[in-house]
C-alpha cells in the first residue's frame, strides 16, 4: 500500500474501535454476506487494564518439547496406516496421506492434543451428480462401471456408497490399530453423520487423531466453486489460478435431510487449500520470513479459535454452542483477509486491532446469519438448516459482551 494511502488511515483509540458495532441489516449484495470492517483504524494505545493479547499468545505457545513428542507418535500412527491401507488384500491400495488441520497450518492453540490425517485415494473417470442443489453434496459415479476393480463392491445401484466405504475403511484401521507396537491407541465411537474415524493415543500423552477417508479427483473443480476462493486481490490471480489446478477432494460426510443423513452422499474439502493459502498468506511473498515484516495475521486466528473454545468450555452444549466449530471461525477470518488484503493492515503492532475487526466481521455474520463458504459461496454455514437462530443469538451476546469488557473469558480457565 503507498505511503500516502498509509498516512490517511485515522488514529484510533480503544474506545473508538468498539464503538463500531455490527450492523444487524441483510448482508451488502447478494449472496455476499458481512461486509468486513473498512481497512482499520492503526495502533490504538492501550487502557490501563486493557487485556494484552501478546500475553494470551504466550499462554497458547505449544511447547517444542511437547509438539515434538506428538508430532512423532501420530506420524508412526499414519505411517503404520498407510502401509496397512496400501497392502495387497486392501480395497484402498494406491491410498496416499495428506497431513491437514490446524496442527500442519500452524495455528493449533494450547496443546499438541488434536491432529487431523487424510488417507487420499484417487478416483479417475468420476462423476458428480449434485445432491438437491446443495452446492457442496454430491453422489459419486464413474464415467466407466470399473469391473474388477477393488471399489466395485462399493457401488449401490451405480453409486459410489460413501457409507459403505467409510465402514470398511473404518473397519480396517479398528484391527490395524491393535497391531501398533509402543503405542495405546483405541478407537472412539462413531459419531453420527462425521466423515473422521477418530483415535485416542492413550500414551505416551492422550491426544486425538481424526482419520479421513478422501476421494481424490484431479478433474476441474465443480461449477459451485466458480465464484469462491476470492483471492485475486490478497494473493493474486496467479496464486488462485495454481491453487485451482490442484485436485479437489470428497469426504464421505452426509447430506442432512430433516433430521435424517442422506449416507451415500460425499461432501468437496478443501483443506489443502485452506493450509497452502495459511502457510503463504502475505500479499508480499516475504511476510512472516525472516527476513520479512511479521503480520499479525495467524494471531488473530488463534485467539479466534480460543475465544470459541473458550465459551464453548464456559457454557458447553448450552443454547446449542457445540453447533459452532473451528471451521466457522477460520472461514470468517478468511473473508476479513479477502476484504484487507495489504500486509500493511495486518502490522503485528497493531495485533488488537486487527483481533478487535475479526471479532466485529464474525458478530456481523452471527447477526445477518450468513457466512458465506469460502470455496463455495452458494452454501451459506450459518443459515437456520445447519444452525437455530436462538443459538447465534445467545453467541453473538457472549461475543459482544467479551468484546466490550477486555475479554476477560481469556483468564477464566
Amino acid at each position: 500500500m503507498s505511503g500516502s494511502r498509509a498516512s490517511t488511515r485515522s488514529r484510533g483509540t480503544a474506545s473508538s474501535a468498539r464503538a463500531r458495532r455490527p450492523q444487524s441489516g441483510p448482508p451488502e449484495g447478494p449472496g455476499l454476506g458481512p461486509r468486513a470492517p473498512s481497512p482499520h483504524l492503526g495502533r490504538r494505545e492501550e487502557a490501563p487494564g486493557a487485556w494484552k493479547p501478546r500475553a494470551v499468545l504466550e499462554k497458547l505457545k505449544l511447547s517444542r518439547q511437547e509438539i515434538s513428542v506428538a508430532a512423532e507418535v501420530v506420524n508412526r500412527l499414519g505411517d503404520h496406516l498407510l502401509r496397512r491401507l496400501n497392502s495387497r488384500e486392501s480395497e484402498f491400495k494406491g491410498v496416499d496421506l495428506l497431513r491437514t488441520g490446524s496442527y500442519y497450518e500452524r495455528v493449533k492453540i494450547s496443546a499438541p492434543n488434536e491432529f487431523d490425517l487424510m488417507f487420499t485415494l484417487e478416483v479417475p473417470r468420476i462423476q458428480l451428480e449434485e445432491y438437491c442443489n446443495s452446492s457442496a453434496h454430491y453422489f459419486v459415479k464413474f464415467k466407466r462401471n470399473p469391473k474388477g476393480s477393488p471399489l466395485d463392491q462399493f457401488l449401490e445401484g451405480g453409486i459410489l456408497s460413501a457409507s459403505k466405504m467409510l465402514f470398511k475403511f473404518r473397519k480396517i484401521i479398528k484391527e490395524e490399530i491393535k497391531h501398533i507396537e509402543d503405542t495405546d491407541v483405541i478407537m472412539e465411537r462413531k459419531k453420527r453423520g462425521s466423515p473422521a474415524v477418530t483415535l485416542l493415543i492413550r500414551k505416551p500423552r492422550e491426544i486425538s487423531v481424526d482419520i479421513i477417508l478422501a476421494l481424490e479427483s484431479k478433474s476441474s473443480w465443480p461449477a459451485s466453486t466458480q465464484k469462491g476462493l476470492p483471492i485475486s486481490n490478497w494473493l493474486g490471480t496467479k496464486v488462485k489460478d495454481n491453487l485451482k489446478r490442484q485436485p479437489f477432494y470428497l469426504v464421505p460426510k452426509h447430506a442432512k435431510e430433516g433430521s435424517l443423513f442422506q449416507e451415500e452422499t460425499w461432501r468437496l474439502s478443501f483443506s489443502h487449500i485452506e493450509k497452502a493459502i495459511l502457510t503463504n498468506h502475505g500479499q508480499t511473498k516475504t511476510c512472516c520470513e525472516t527476513e520479512g515484516v511479521k503480520c499479525c495475521r495467524k494471531e488473530c486466528l488463534k485467539l479466534m479459535k480460543y475465544l470459541l473454545e473458550q465459551l464453548k468450555k464456559k457454557f458447553g452444549k448450552q443454547r446449542g454452542l457445540d453447533k459452532f466449530c473451528s471451521y466457522h471461525v477460520k472461514t470468517a477470518f478468511l473473508h476479513v483477509c479477502t476484504q484487507n488484503p495489504h500486509d500493511s493492515w495486518w502490522l503485528y503492532k497493531d495485533l488488537e486491532l486487527c483481533f478487535d475487526n475479526c471479532v466485529t466481521y464474525f458478530l456481523q455474520c452471527l447477526k445477518t446469519e450468513h457466512l458465506e463458504h469460502y470455496f463455495i459461496p452458494d452454501v451459506n454455514l450459518f443459515s437456520r438448516d445447519e444452525i437455530g437462530k436462538p443459538s447465534k443469538e445467545f453467541l453473538s451476546k457472549q461475543i459482544e459482551y467479551e468484546q466490550n469488557n477486555g475479554f476477560p473469558i481469556f483468564d477464566e480457565f
